[in-house]
């Protein structure tokens, strides 16, 4: 992706005047136009030549759910100990000092809670830039709270996923976080709370084989990659080659792994109208 920054008008040898435009443009992976960046940002991140959904932080994303993008967090202060010490590449606490600083968020997920079309709702939304939006126990954790606060208040429940599965930096512990929020979630449903479950650009690894895949409505963007294992992976244990889309939203509908893919700007409408289908006032 091409981004391009505007800066001040300068002048080149022969006199004339230039003027640089770096950032004001992007250039969409999918279908290769170049997209005017303010025409991006009002279309929710959405290529309007394609349909390419481009991928968005944790509070843009919030900001498009909730009534006049206004939310309350909770269960911000929580920070991995790096209970394993660490170290491939680099100690894993120095990536997570750098995430932090450059996320501004203490670990992959952000809770909140505010209202859909007046209905209070309750969610918690995966950010990709931090980590790889991996889950470790943090993020394990936050995500229980989420679902523990929306049984005890009968309030409805959103998790939004991006992630690339657990955070091998955290092993076992990681695993340990689907068992974790699979068991408050299933609380949940004794409860008769509804709970939406949202798939974007990519879902994989143990985030889709935990929680990804237990709402009561699994709805995805399009376009979305959503899969445990890789294509690559997968085609080199099975030794064929996949079929064309395989693991991307539109096939996981058509084969019956997923309730509904719905465009970014329809997915508020749909939500609410879900929720007051499962829970009428």
């Amino acid at each position: 992706m091409s981004w391009f920054k505007r800066e001040n008008v300068e002048l080149d040898t022969s006199g004339e005047k230039k003027v640089r435009t770096e950032g004001l443009w992007v250039k969409c992976e999918q279908c290769r136009q170049i997209i005017w960046k303010k025409d991006l940002e009002e279309n929710y991140n959405v290529c309007p030549k394609c349909n390419k959904h481009f991928r968005i932080d944790a509070r843009t994303r919030l900001s498009y759910l909730y009534d006049d993008a206004k939310y309350e967090t909770f269960d911000t202060n929580l920070q991995s100990t790096d209970p394993l010490k660490f170290t491939d590449l680099k100690p894993y606490a120095g990536r997570l000092k750098r995430a932090q600083k450059d996320t501004g968020l203490s670990d992959a997920i952000i809770n909140a809670k505010g209202t859909i079309y007046g209905r209070p709702v309750i969610s918690s939304v995966m950010e990709y830039s931090f980590i790889g939006g991996s889950m470790g126990s943090v993020v394990g954790e936050v995500i229980t709270r989420a679902v523990e606060r929306a049984t005890d208040e009968k309030t409805p429940l959103i998790i939004v996923s991006a992630s690339g599965g657990a955070r091998m930096m955290e092993g076992v512990i990681s695993l340990m976080q689907l068992a974790k929020i699979s068991s408050a979630l299933a609380r949940m449903e004794a409860a008769k709370v509804p709970f939406i479950s949202v798939l974007t650009d990519p879902t994989t690894g143990g985030t889709t084989a935990s929680f990804a895949m237990l709402g009561d409505l699994n709805i995805a963007e399009p376009g979305a990659l959503i899969g445990f294992a890789g294509p690559r992976v997968i085609e080199q244990t099975i030794r064929q080659k996949l079929p064309e889309g395989f693991q991307r939203s539109e096939f996981l509908l058509k084969h019956g792994m997923l309730d509904a893919v719905v465009d970014r700007k329809n997915l508020k409408a749909y939500v609410a109208r879900a929720f007051e289908f499962m829970m009428p006032n």
